[in-house]
């Protein structure tokens, strides 16, 4: 027996159709929409966004997502000028320990590692 994939819930914060348009925008596309629930897809990665709104649980959640190019995702981001479409905060390419990085703050708080 194997384990197959991991899919966190995330939650939308109280404009879901505005961060279903975010994470359209990110390249993620959607496998299925239930109406309260929409499956996410890019390149494997994978993720259920819910019509769910609470502060608190969205600041507190963070997501590590490993990419080929953090230069090249944070130049996409800025580019399609998604911080001013959806208000998001988009932080500069990091050194960390663990590599090079780059933060979002998605339209709930909810905070995105994504990392090369």
């Amino acid at each position: 027996m194997k384990f197959l994939s991991i899919e966190p819930f995330v939650p939308s914060g109280s404009n879901f159709e505005g961060s279903k348009q975010l994470f359209q925008e990110l390249g993620f596309k959607i496998n299925w929409d239930d109406g309260n629930f929409v499956g996410f897809e890019r390149d494997g990665c994978k993720f259920i966004l819910q019509s769910y709104d609470n502060i608190e649980f969205a600041q507190n959640l963070m997501l590590s997502v490993r990419v080929s190019n953090v230069e090249e995702f944070w130049k996409d981001v800025t580019e399609k000028q998604l911080p001013e479409k959806f208000g998001v905060r988009l932080g500069l390419p990091t050194k960390q320990p663990y590599g090079k990085e780059v933060i979002l703050i998605d339209i709930a708080g909810v905070c995105w590692h994504f990392i090369e």
